[in-house]
Order: structure tokens, then C-alpha cells, then sequence
């Protein structure tokens, strides 16, 4: 079963090309692309570079995700959140394949209190949540055999993410100040990648089911602010050698102003994935632990 996955260099597309040559996941022939081969500001070159790959499954793990540039680059954000995806869907619908399509919380304002269930009405605040949003509602118009997958707050042991800033920013400094009063669940992307990969044994064993379709949430287990997690981030990291400030001090969001307001509370709740394919994310804390392993073992053989 071979599975294209788009997102080039991208952490998540990195981590399912990893997990694909390794353990359980290890027969399964993975080809990840990117720009130039892959572009979504060139679509009309799409239908002809998956005609050639001859994918039995796509995974779309592409997107403009530039929260804050994007308010100021819509035109690209939406080419590549929502006009792409919309090729590739069209695509799979004619070869009659299935497509995971990767989504976002920021699909969501953060006002419910609650984690979000599938079932809930979606409502951006930003043109990057709401080119997300169209790119869903193009994928599921266009193909059937599509699977719409939000997760959140995506952090990898190399590319650019949270976790790592947090650990260059402690590493010279003495104080750091992060937001505290936005809640959510952090998500290792080689976990969400094993999720994936995982989806699509079902379907390769099982072949499509219509209980497959639809949207889905897959994000680390339990919740914590930004503030927990870099405060966790950088304590954990300490066997390694990682420096400690003196402080991390949390504040709110009003002091630490964006060109977007960030939802919140974007906790998902996931039991849906865990319903229908058994799978379910760790424990943010132990899926933060493996992580920083992987990135200070790769540290020390620079």
C-alpha cells in the first residue's frame, strides 16, 4: 500500500517518514514530497504528479501555517490551505482513494470552555482558521473516501515548534515570560504520525468503511497552557544539560500581544478516534519526555 504524503520537509511529514522504516510501521512504503514536485501555488500541475506517483492513499500534511503572517499573506494561505487540498480531494475521488487530510484548533474561537468534539461548530477568528476551515469543507465535498484529522500544538525534535524555542530561549536567558491563560493539548508529531499511520492499516485491512469518513481529532492526551508546557519543557531537559532560568514567569496574553488573537481554549477531545480505529495519543508529559530525549541524543552527535 503505497501512501504519498505531502508536506516536504514539514515535522509531521518527516516524523511519518520516519515511522514508516522503523518497527511496527516498517513495511509500509511511504514517499513524501515537497516543493518543487509538490506546489500548491502551481495546482494545475497536481492532477499530473499523483497520476505518476500512483498513490493508494494520500496523507496531506501541507498547509500555510503561519498563524500571523498569513493575516497579511491571505491570498497564499488560502492557495495552500484551501485550493490545494481541494486538487488533491478532487484527485482522490476520480482514482477512488482515500485522502487524510491534516486540520487544525484553530478551526475553533476557544470560547466553549470544553474540549471541542467533532460535532461542534467551528468559528475562526483568523485567515489562517478559517483557510483551514474551507480547506475541511472542500476535502469532504469533493471525496468521499476522506478523512478530515484536527490536532494541535504539533512540536517535533528538530524543524520549528514550540518546545525547541522554548529550549534556545532558556538557554540564554535568565527570565522568560510565556503566556499562561491559553489552554490546549500539546501533540509530538512522530505520535500523531504513528495515529496516521495506524488509520491507515484499518483501511488497508479493512477496506474503506463509511464509519472511516469524516472528521476526526487526534492530540495528546491530558492539557496544559504554554506555560506548562515550556515550564515542563525546560525541567525535564535539565538531566541533559539543558541550562535553567531563574524564572518563568507566566502571563497573559494581553502581555504578549499578536497580529492574532490565538483561541483560548483549544482542547479536542478525541474519543471518536479512540471509537472508531482504537487508536489513542499518550500522555502529553511522557510523549514530552521521549522528545526531548531524541533531541538531546541528536544534539550530542553534532
Amino acid at each position: 500500500m503505497t501512501i504519498l504524503v505531502t508536506g516536504g520537509s514539514g515535522q509531521l511529514a518527516q516524523a511519518l517518514a520516519e515511522l514508516a522504516t522503523v518497527g511496527a510501521a516498517g513495511d509500509r512504503p511511504v514517499r513524501v514530497v515537497g516543493r518543487p514536485d509538490l506546489d500548491f501555488d502551481r495546482i494545475t500541475a497536481l492532477p499530473a504528479m499523483l497520476a505518476a506517483a500512483k498513490p493508494a492513499l494520500v496523507i496531506n500534511a501541507a498547509a500555510y501555517t503561519a498563524v500571523d503572517r498569513a493575516e497579511s499573506d491571505a491570498a497564499a494561505a488560502w492557495r495552500a490551505n484551501r485550493d490545494g487540498p481541494a486538487v488533491l480531494a478532487a484527485y482522490c475521488a476520480g482514482a477512488g482513494i482515500p485522502l487524510i487530510h491534516v486540520s487544525t484548533d484553530f478551526v475553533f474561537d476557544g470560547s466553549k470552555g470544553a474540549p471541542y468534539t467533532e460535532s461542534d461548530a467551528p468559528n475562526p477568528t483568523s485567515v489562517y482558521g478559517a483557510s483551514k476551515l474551507a480547506g475541511e469543507q472542500a476535502v469532504l465535498a469533493a471525496c468521499r473516501q476522506a478523512i478530515v484529522l484536527r490536532t494541535s500544538w504539533v512540536y517535533a525534535a528538530r524543524g520549528r515548534n514550540f518546545v525547541l524555542t522554548m529550549l534556545n530561549l532558556a538557554s540564554t536567558r535568565d527570565r522568560l515570560r510565556v503566556v499562561a491563560d491559553q489552554r490546549g493539548c500539546p501533540t509530538a508529531a512522530s505520535d500523531l504520525a504513528e495515529a496516521i499511520l495506524g488509520m491507515a492499516d484499518a483501511i488497508a485491512r479493512e477496506g474503506w468503511q463509511d464509519r472511516f469518513g469524516g472528521i476526526f481529532h487526534a492530540a495528546g492526551g491530558g492539557e496544559t497552557t504554554w506555560h506548562g508546557l515550556a515550564s515542563a519543557a525546560i525541567t525535564r531537559a535539565a538531566p541533559y544539560g539543558q541550562k535553567q532560568p531563574e524564572a518563568i514567569e507566566a502571563i497573559g496574553s494581553a502581555e504578549f500581544p499578536t497580529p492574532v488573537k490565538r483561541p483560548p481554549d483549544s482542547r479536542l477531545d478525541c474519543s471518536r478516534l479512540e471509537q472508531v480505529f482504537g487508536l489513542r495519543l499518550p500522555q502529553w508529559e511522557a510523549a514530552l519526555d521521549r522528545t526531548l530525549a531524541r533531541i538531546f541524543a541528536s544534539a550530542s552527535t553534532r
